[in-house]
């Protein structure tokens, strides 16, 4: 099996000869964002100069910076900091993860370029223009009405084209092609934006999270035991094959995957291949089921982003769709006079991300106690031990619960002018958060080099895939979604 696609497929968890894992990577740099946002409260912002782009018809428009105080700086100039900003904080973190420093500077200069132009691309009027108003303000008559996050959607695709067409040009970008590393990040300040989010609706909030890991708990025991099941009897796979499919179906994907594979000793080629198709599969999860989400489920916002935080495999993935499908219902309720807040669908398909996340060590410690002690038993073999919990947890969580409960409490307890500068700071913070993701689906896309994998033949590992996921899994995690979220919406922009 060729690694081209799958180089960069990777766990913190997997073995590694780095100073620092990937995991703990992410959470530092996340943390480093957050605090100097947060020091920009009492100051001046810190982080107002970073990148933004608005929906536009005249491109010399289109740049500015987050932050309104930073406007006389620039929007070429805000576009050549962002980049420098971003390539010396991960050149560092590159030296800690053992990537040879020069080839990830020359890499990420590429893929920042081709992922930021894509973004730009994708706020482009006739794709992003929504509201009637901003017919009008562009002088336009049509748009696809993706909003400007449909930019997301055009990283993607430019990611899609080099993976699958230009394989050496992907080959040669795949040192700054860390897709994990990226949305891990990006989740890591995604908590301090849903808490600054959720402080004044904190009601809906907890009804959010109680219902969220209710509904993961629900599926996930549902999903494992049957996506095993026919893994083994269907399509005669071994348990060492079944587990790790099991996990990468039924959970997290990547992480499950690997954290099987390891909890239960299988070969480094197995999870390594179900990680490959759980990306695949994550992508093509990504293209269509938002937009499922938006024809079917906009009037049920919440069921959509619970569906496709139980739905879509893959940290970057998940939330990226969660992304994408608040957009697109956004865009639809917008048309019919309905206003959602934002960043409640986002944050719904988050949370059940990651106390899905959360689950993976616990149950990759059962499995290794099963198989160490019951199913591949030794004389004198090691018995499982309870600190690998640890081991299997993932540790950008951490920076996510860190992040969130900072940002909760200060935005709880202050007064509504200190309010508005938390508001303010986080939102450029936020801003870093948009940026990664938009690495995240370039990243995704260049990974998946669909004919590559094909001729080096996992046909039968597609199948028990593609069964368990169209057949089973997503109508179920759809079916459980509506049972813990059915007539529970977002607040109502005042």
């Amino acid at each position: 099996m060729s690694n081209t696609a799958l180089s960069n497929v990777t766990d913190a968890d997997a073995p590694s000869a780095a100073a620092l894992s990937e995991d703990w990577l992410a959470v530092w740099i996340g943390l480093l964002v957050f605090v100097l946002a947060l020091v920009g409260i009492g100051t001046f912002d810190l982080l107002g100069w970073s990148v933004s782009t608005s929906i536009w018809t005249n491109l010399s428009v289109a740049l500015g910076t987050s932050a309104k105080s930073y406007a006389g700086f620039g929007g070429i100039a805000a576009l050549i900091a962002t980049y420098i900003a971003l390539l010396i904080v991960l050149s560092i973190g590159a030296v800690a993860l053992k990537i040879p420093v020069k080839r990830f500077a020359i890499a990420f200069t590429a893929v920042f370029a081709l992922a930021y132009a894509s973004w730009i691309i994708g706020n482009y009027a006739h794709f992003a223009a929504v509201t009637p108003t901003e017919f009008q303000k562009f002088g336009i008559d049509w748009s696809l009405r993706l909003t400007n996050e449909g930019g997301y959607i055009f990283a993607l695709a430019s990611g899609l084209i080099i993976g699958n067409f230009f394989p050496g040009f992907a080959q040669w970008l795949k040192d700054a092609i860390r897709p994990e590393l990226y949305i891990k990040i990006a989740i890591v300040i995604l908590g301090a934006f849903i808490a600054v989010t959720v402080a004044g609706k904190l009601s809906l909030a907890t009804s959010v999270l109680l219902r969220g890991v209710a509904a993961i708990v629900e599926a996930y025991l549902i999903y494992w035991s049957v996506v095993y099941f026919i893994a083994r009897k269907w399509f005669g796979f071994s348990r060492e094959w079944a587990a790790p499919l099991a996990s990468g179906i039924s959970i997290c994907g990547v992480a499950a995957a690997i954290a099987t594979g390891s909890a239960i000793r299988s070969r480094p080629a197995v999870p390594i291949l179900v990680s490959s198709l759980v990306v695949i599969f994550a992508v093509v999860e990504v293209l269509i089921l938002p937009f499922i989400a938006q024809t079917y489920l906009y009037h049920e916002p919440l069921v959509a982003a619970a569906w496709i935080g139980l739905a879509v495999k893959t940290d970057g993935a998940a939330v990226a769709a969660g992304g994408i499908t608040e957009a697109l219902i956004q865009a639809k309720a917008i048309a019919e006079g309905i206003h959602y807040q934002p960043g409640w669908i986002l944050a719904t398909t988050a949370t059940v991300k990651v106390f899905i996340d959360v689950f993976i060590g616990v149950w990759a410690f059962i499995l290794a106690y099963i198989w160490t002690n019951h199913i591949n038993v030794q004389a004198g073999g090691d018995k499982a031990k309870a600190s690998e919990i640890w081991l299997r947890f993932p540790k950008f969580i951490i920076g996510f619960v860190v992040t969130f409960l900072v940002g909760f409490y200060l935005a709880s307890t202050a007064t509504p002018d200190a309010l508005a500068k938390i508001t303010s700071a986080i939102g450029s913070a936020n801003n870093f958060r948009v940026i990664f993701f938009i690495l995240t689906f370039f990243s995704i896309g260049v990974l998946s080099n669909f004919r590559k994998l094909w001729q080096d033949g996992f046909g039968k590992l597609v199948a028990v895939y593609f069964v368990s996921l169209v057949g089973f899994v997503i109508w179920v995690g759809l079916l459980v979604s509506w049972i813990f979220f059915s007539g529970v919406k977002p607040p109502l922009v005042s």
